[in-house]
C-alpha cells in the first residue's frame, strides 16, 4: 500500500474541507518548506487528529506478544503432526518473531523450525536453526533430540567426520544420564543412524556434480565513466521537452545489459494480506511478502531471523540484520506501527533519509531555499550534451551530477528527482504534509531525533532516550527532516520504482510450475529513473534482491533513446486507459503507439482482440454506447455491453472455481468445469482474447497435474498462439509460455519438439533477463538431459 491507510486519508480529506479557504489557498501554494510548517502547526493544534492516528496504529501493531508466540507456535505443531512441513515451518517463524529474544521459548521455536526444515530437505538451513537454539539456552533435557537431528542433517550432507563427533556426544550423554525409558527411542534411531555411517564408511560414494552447475556465457560489460551504473554504449542527454534522458552512443543488440544499478533505498511492500488485527481477532496465519522475503536484500526465506525490537522486520541472516539494525532500523522499529498505516511512500522516505544523513539531507535542503537554478530550474542552465566542448563539460550543469560532472547512484542525483509540486493536488500535498509531520513528531516524542541526526554511535542509539523537548513543536533540524521526506514522498509517484519478483502459482510442487510477476518492494534507484516511458519501450527490466538491470530488448540504433515502459504497455491497453494511467507521471505521452491510434483513429488491437463476438454469427460486436451491434451488415443481431460484461465476469468466476478444484486434487471435475467456459465464452468473446488463452493455459496446466503431456502440451500451443498474437513472438510473455511448453514436452519424452522449444525459449529470455536467469539455467539442464540420450532414441522422438 503506497499511501495511508483509507482512514486517515478521509480524515485528512474532512479536515481539508473544514480549513478556512485563505488557509487552503496558502497550503496550496505553499513551498515544501511552507508545507511542513503548515502541517506542524495544524497537527498541534488538531489534538483529536493525532489521537485517531494513534488508534490506527493499533490495528497493525508490530510489538512483540508472547500469548502470539505461543499461538503460533501451537499452529505449527498441528500442521507438523499433520505432515505439512511447509505450513508448519511459516507458523514456527512467525511465533519466532513475538517471542523475546534470550528466552527459553525462542530457543525452542528456532529447534521445531528445525525439524521441518529436515523434512523438507533444507540440512543446511536446519543446522543454522540448530545452532540457534542452542546459543539461544534450549533446554538440556530436550537436547539430545536436536542433536539427533543434527547428526541426521550431517550424514545427508555427507559430513561423516562431524557425525561420528556428533554421535560420540550422544552416547557419551547418554552414559552419564542413564538409559533411561523417555530415551528409548532416541538410542534406537541413533543405532540405526551408526549402521548408516558404518555402511557409508565402507562403500564411498563418488561425488555427484550439484545441480545448476551449468553456467552461461558472462555478460562482457564496460561501464560508462560519466554515468555510474551504465554501460559505456549510452550517453546522458538533456532537453527542455524530455528531461534528463539517456541516448545509445552506438549501435546496441537485443540481450545487451544498459543499466546495473543497486537500489540507493528499498522498503518491501507488506503484501494486500497484511493483519490488521481488532480485539480478539484470531492471529492471522496466512503468508505475507513480510514473511517470505527478506527486509533488507529481499532474499527469499526459508528460515527468518527475527528483529530483536519487533515483530515485524525478518531477515535472511543475522548480517542482515545487524547491517538493517546499524543502518536504519534501530530508528524505523518503534515506529513499525505507524509506517505501516502510513504507507510505503512515507516509509521509503523516511528510510531515504537516514540512509544519506542529516548532513547530507540538510546540506542539499539549504540549497533548494537558496534558489539554485541547476535545482529549481535545470533547463535554465543545462545544454544538450553534444554540445559540450569535452566528456564533463556538458553534464556539470546537469541536475544530479556532482562536480566532476559524473551521474551517481547518489543522494544528490536522487534528490534533483522532480517533486512536482505544483502539479499535485493540494489536498494530496496536504495528506503528504501531515503524514510526515506525524511521523517527525513520534520520532522526537520517542527520544529517536538524535539517532535521526546520528549525534550519537550505534550502541548508544540501540536505547531509545526520553524526549527531552517537552514542547509539541518540531525542533528545527526535525523540521528540515520532514521537508526532505514531504520531498521525497512527491517524487515517489512518478519516481517509484516496483521491485517484482516472479511468484510460483500454487503449491510448486508439479512437474509444471507456473509464475506470475509480483510487486515485491518500492526502491529509488537514481539511474534508472533517467529512462523516459513509451508504451513501446526498447528495453526490459529484470532483479535480483534490490539490484535492477536494464536490457536492449530490440535493436537500438546510435542516437536513438533509451525507453522503458513505466506500466501501460500498447499491447494491454487502449491508448485511452493508457493516457489516464500515466496522468500519475504529469506528462501526456507521444510514443509512436500513442500517436497512431490518436491521429489514424484506428481501433487499437488490444480492442479488436478483447472485443465480444455477435452471438449468432461470431462477427465482432462494434458500438461506443452502451448497445452493440454485430459488425455484420448481413445480421441485425444488437446486444446490450452491460450484459455482456455481466456475463464476461461470471465467466471469470466459474473459471476462478475450476482452478479452485484443482487446488484441492479435483482435476477431472476441474477440466470438466473449464470446458463448460470454454464452450460459453465461445458464444460471445472473440477467439483472440485473452481469456481464450488463458483457459486453454489453465487446461494444458490440468492435464500435466493427471501425467497427460500430449493433451496438455496441445492446450499450451494454444495459447501460445494467443500470447503471440497480444505480445508479440519476442516478448518476455510469450518467454515464460514456451518455458512452460518446455517442462512439458520434456516429461512427455517429446525429445526432438522439447529441445526445438527450449531453444526458442532460452533465446527469448535470455534476451529478457540474462544468461544466468533460474529458468535459463533449468532449460539448459533439460537439454544436457536430452542430448546425452542414446542417438537411436533421439531418432524415434
Amino acid at each position: 500500500m503506497a499511501l495511508p491507510v483509507a482512514e486517515w486519508r478521509g480524515r485528512t480529506a474532512r479536515l481539508w474541507a473544514a480549513l478556512d479557504s485563505a488557509l487552503r489557498a496558502r497550503l496550496a501554494a505553499a513551498s515544501l518548506h511552507d508545507a511542513v510548517r503548515l502541517g506542524c502547526d495544524l497537527l498541534r493544534t488538531e489534538e483529536e487528529e493525532e489521537a485517531a492516528l494513534v488508534r490506527l496504529c493499533h490495528r497493525a501493531a508490530t510489538d512483540k506478544k508472547p500469548e502470539a508466540a505461543s499461538w503460533y507456535r501451537e499452529q505449527g505443531n498441528r500442521e507438523f503432526k499433520r505432515g505439512q512441513y511447509q505450513a508448519a515451518l511459516r507458523l514456527y517463524s512467525k511465533a519466532a518473531s513475538h517471542e523475546i529474544p534470550g528466552s527459553p521459548e525462542l530457543s525452542v521455536c528456532f529447534a521445531n523450525r528445525s525439524a521441518a526444515l529436515l523434512h523438507l530437505g533444507h540440512f543446511e538451513v536446519c543446522l543454522e536453526d540448530i545452532a540457534r537454539a542452542e546459543s539461544h539456552g534450549y533446554p538440556d533435557r530436550l537436547l539430545p533430540k536436536v542433536l539427533l537431528r543434527k547428526a541426521e542433517c550431517l550424514l545427508c550432507l555427507g559430513r561423516l567426520q562431524d557425525a561420528q563427533e556428533i554421535l560420540r556426544v550422544l552416547e557419551s550423554k547418554f552414559a552419564l544420564d542413564g538409559v533411561m525409558t523417555t530415551h528409548l527411542t532416541r538410542l534406537k534411531k541413533l543405532s540405526q543412524l551408526k549402521v548408516k555411517l558404518g555402511e557409508k564408511e565402507r562403500c564411498p560414494e563418488p561425488a555427484q556434480e550439484a545441480r545448476g552447475g551449468i553456467q552461461g556465457e558472462p555478460e562482457i560489460w564496460e561501464e560508462n565513466n560519466r554515468i555510474s551504473g551504465a554501460s559505456s554504449s549510452l550517453s546522458l542527454g538533456f532537453d527542455a521537452e524530455r528531461g534528463r534522458h539517456l541516448v545509445a552512443s552506438q549501435d546496441i543488440v537485443p540481450g545487451q545489459s544498459l543499466v546495473k544499478e543497486e537500489a540507493f533505498v528499498s522498503v518491501l511492500c507488506p503484501g494486500e494480506s497484511l493483519p490488521l488485527q481488532d480485539g480478539g481477532t484470531a492471529w492471522d496465519t496466512r503468508a505475507t511478502n513480510a514473511d517470505l522475503h527478506c527486509h533488507r536484500c529481499l532474499r527469499q526465506l526459508l528460515a527468518s531471523v527475527p528483529c530483536q525490537g519487533c515483530s515485524y522486520a525478518k531477515y535472511c541472516s543475522q548480517d542482515c540484520a545487524d547491517l538493517a539494525w546499524q543502518q536504519y532500523h534501530r530508528t524505523e522499529c518503534s515506529l513499525g506501527a505507524l509506517l505501516l498505516t502510513l504507507g510505503v511512500f512515507c516509509h521509503v522516505a523516511l528510510r531515504t533519509v537516514l540512509l544519506a544523513g542529516f548532513a547530507e539531507v540538510s546540506r542539499l535542503v539549504a540549497w533548494s531555499h537558496r534558489g539554485d537554478k541547476s535545482l529549481q530550474c535545470p533547463e535554465a542552465s543545462c545544454k544538450p550534451l553534444s554540445e559540450a566542448a569535452d566528456a564533463g563539460a556538458g553534464s556539470r550543469g546537469v541536475p544530479g551530477c556532482d562536480s566532476s560532472g559524473r551521474y551517481q547512484s547518489s543522494y544528490q542525483a536522487l534528490f534533483h528527482l522532480l517533486p512536482h509540486t505544483e502539479q499535485h493536488s493540494p489536498e494530496h500535498k496536504f495528506l503528504c504534509s501531515l503524514s510526515v509531520v506525524a511521523i517527525c513528531k513520534q520520532l522526537q516524542a520517542a527520544g529517536l531525533e538524535a539517532a535521526v541526526l546520528s549525534q550519537e554511535s550505534p550502541q548508544q542509539q540501540s536505547k531509545p532516550k526520553p524526549c527531552e523537548n517537552t514542547s509539541d513543536e518540531l525542533s528545527p533540524e526535525l523540521k528540515t527532516v520532514a521537508e526532505a521526506m514531504l520531498r521525497h514522498v512527491l517524487q515517489l509517484q512518478c519516481n517509484a520504482q516496483a521491485i517484482t519478483v516472479m511468484q510460483e502459482l500454487g503449491p510448486g510442487d508439479g512437474a509444471v510450475v507456473d509464475k506470475k510477476p509480483v510487486r515485491l518492494a518500492t526502491a529509488f534507484f537514481p539511474v534508472l529513473s533517467l529512462l523516459n516511458h513509451s508504451c513501446c519501450p526498447n528495453t526490459s527490466m529484470s532483479f535480483s534482491g534490490t539490484a535492477a538491470t536494464v536490457r536492449a530488448s530490440q535493436p537500438i540504433s546510435s542516437g536513438q533513446e533509451v525507453l522503458h515502459c513505466y506500466g501501460p504497455h500498447w499491447c494491454r491497453m487502449r491508448v485511452a486507459e493508457r493516457q489516464q494511467l500515466l496522468r500519475q507521471y504529469f506528462f501526456e505521452c507521444r510514443c509512436p503507439a500513442c500517436l497512431e491510434e490518436l491521429e489514424s483513429g484506428v481501433k487499437s488491437v488490444v480492442s479488436i482482440r478483447n472485443s465480444f463476438c455477435c452471438p449468432k454469427c461470431q462477427a465482432q460486436m462494434q458500438g461506443e454506447e452502451d448497445t452493440l451491434c454485430c459488425s455484420n451488415e448481413a445480421c441485425a443481431t444488437s446486444a446490450s455491453r452491460n450484459h455482456l460484461s455481466g456475463r464476461l465476469q461470471d465467466l471469470q468466476q466459474q473459471i476462478k472455481k475450476a482452478l479452485g478444484m484443482l487446488r484441492v486434487g479435483k482435476a477431472d471435475q476441474a477440466i470438466k468445469m473449464l470446458l463448460k467456459c470454454q464452450m460459453d465464452a465461445g458464444t460471445f468473446l472473440s477467439p483472440e482474447h485473452l481469456l481464450m488463452g488463458e483457459m486453454e493455459d489453465h487446461l494444458a496446466q490440468v492435464y500435466a497435474t493427471l501425467g497427460k503431456w500430449q493433451e496438455a502440451a496441445r492446450h499450451l500451443k494454444k495459447s501460445i498462439e494467443i500470447v503471440e498474437m497480444h505480445h508479440g513472438p519476442s516478448s518476455v510473455e510469450t518467454g515464460h509460455e514456451l518455458f512452460k511448453l518446455a517442462q512439458i514436452l520434456f516429461n512427455g519424452f517429446a525429445v526432438s519438439e522439447a529441445l526445438s522449444t527450449i531453444q526458442r525459449a532460452e533465446g527469448i529470455l535470455s534476451v529478457h533477463f540474462g544468461p544466468q536467469n533460474a529458468q535459463i539455467q533449468e532449460l539448459q539442464e533439460m537439454k544436457a538431459c536430452l542430448s546425452e540420450l542414446p542417438r537411436n532414441i533421439l531418432q524415434r522422438t
